[in-house]
């Protein structure tokens, strides 16, 4: 089977009109030369209310038609050539420039000249068709009226206008998509940027966790070693392998992780984020303005550093964006501890989105922290108004 037989059919459809519209463009201009040039020969030479010379009226009316498949690339070629072949008519073959053949081409010769002229082109443009206005409406042996004027005025301006209207309008959605482009990109990048200042932040906070567990390492080798006896040379030499290993693993996470610190100087000087504070964060909220009930099922206890320390971010970041996108609202924290995970919900009743990836990308940093454990997350709008967060993070290694 094909590939183009398995793609929905939205998509089939739309591969089609794409490859007909890029068709029409390649071919579309040729193709409406050719058909309205063989009109032309038609009308000359079949039709019986056409009066003048038809042997002389070929070529003039050939070479006009033939400039219409260059009318985007030239617009004012065709222009030019509508308006001498009313000329010609009026000296010579007065019924060649009254073929509806022709009338249809000096239309579109009119209308793309407004569409595709650009700059000085333009300015030509304009004047040939003011131009042609009184030529047209003037004709020889007749009368002149201001209704014969007015409805040249009409005829001729009207396509014009309506190129002019048209190029405006790609151009505006030329600038609409490029602006939309930029916007993307930027939004990509200030993703990108706010990922990796969050990656930098976990990393940082990772780093005093194991820096202290390979501290205590060390210490209690030290102080295992003390209380040996002589006779025991092998857990002597175990406990020195132990201490040498600890000490070079640290010394190595400090020089790779601890640059870290060099743009972030006021985390040294901060108390390490733990459950343990969630009563002060949430003081502060409810001080903000924002009302936050905390509810905590089961014993924390002594959580793993690395969890305990992104509980209280993800808390952290889902009432910022609260306080931020809620509007008027009360917040209710649940902390549960289970044998395996840890879950923590976030739920506001408020009327704003409470997304924090308009604004501030705080649902990035908490999708970093809960895939960092291999947790889960869940975060929108609630079925019966407000914003959710739920996040759950396993206690154990992720797998």
């Amino acid at each position: 089977m094909s590939l183009s037989a398995d793609e929905p059919r939205p998509v089939r459809l739309y591969r089609d009109l794409v490859a007909i519209r890029d068709l029409i463009d390649r071919w579309g201009d040729a193709a409406l030369a050719v058909a309205l040039g063989a009109l032309y020969l038609v009308e000359i030479f079949t039709s019986p209310e056409f009066e003048g010379e038809r042997a002389v009226s070929v070529l003039p009316a050939l070479i006009f038609c033939a400039s219409l498949g260059w009318r985007r690339r030239w617009p004012l070629v065709p222009l030019v050539l509508g308006f001498g072949l009313i000329e010609f008519s009026n000296l010579q073959v007065q019924a060649l420039a009254e073929t509806g053949s022709f009338l249809f081409g000096v239309i579109i010769a009119i209308y793309s000249a407004g569409a595709y002229a650009k700059g000085a082109i333009a300015v030509v443009s304009l004047g040939v068709v003011a131009l042609m206005i009184p030529f047209a409406a003037i004709e020889p042996g007749q009368a002149f009226t201001v209704g014969d004027v007015a409805f040249f005025v009409m005829f001729f301006g009207g396509p014009f206008a309506g190129g002019r209207i048209m190029r405006w309008r790609r151009a505006r959605e030329h600038s609409l998509e490029a602006r939309a482009d930029e916007l993307e990109q930027e939004s990509e990048l200030r993703t990108r940027q706010a990922i990796a200042l969050e990656r930098a932040r976990i990393a940082r906070e990772l780093h005093d966790v194991v820096s202290h567990a390979i501290s205590v390492v060390i210490l209690q080798a030290r102080g295992a070693r003390r209380v040996l006896t002589q006779d025991e040379p092998q857990v002597s030499d175990a406990l020195d392998a132990i201490e040498r290993s600890s000490t070079e693993a640290l010394a190595e996470m400090r020089r790779l992780l601890g640059l870290l610190r060099e743009d972030d100087e006021t985390s040294a000087l901060s108390p390490r984020p733990t459950l343990r504070r969630i009563d002060e964060l949430v003081a502060s909220v409810t001080s903000a303005g924002m009302p936050v009930e905390l509810c905590v099922e089961g014993e924390l206890g002594e959580l793993p550093p690395g969890v305990d320390v992104s509980a209280y971010r993800i808390v952290q970041e889902a009432l910022t964006n609260a306080l931020k996108h809620a509007g008027p609202a009360q917040v209710h924290v649940y902390i549960r501890r289970r044998d395996v995970d840890l879950e923590v919900e976030i739920l506001d009743d408020g009327v704003g989105t409470g997304d924090g990836d308009r604004g501030g990308h705080g649902l990035i940093g908490i999708r970093e922290r809960v895939a960092v454990y291999g947790g889960q997350l869940d975060a929108g709008q609630r079925p019966d108004g407000g914003y959710a967060v739920r996040a759950r993070i396993p206690l154990g290694a992720p797998g």
